[in-house]
């Protein structure tokens, strides 16, 4: 009875780690078609944003 006990103990503590495993998988597959992007479009659309923001108030 003993060992059936600790054998379940073990398959219990297996399944997160087995868990914790695919999730680094599924990470790393995911993350496999990513291109690192530089803050142009970002600050692009920033400086839009103001000059549309600044024709806004003018009128006023």
């Amino acid at each position: 009875m003993g060992l059936e006990v600790g054998m379940g103990a073990l398959v219990w503590l297996l399944i997160p780690l087995a868990a914790a495993i695919g999730a680094g998988l599924w990470g790393s597959w995911a993350n496999r078609t990513r291109k690192t992007r530089g803050d142009g479009p970002e600050l692009d659309g920033y400086a839009r944003f103001r000059a549309a923001m600044e024709k806004s108030h003018s009128g006023t």
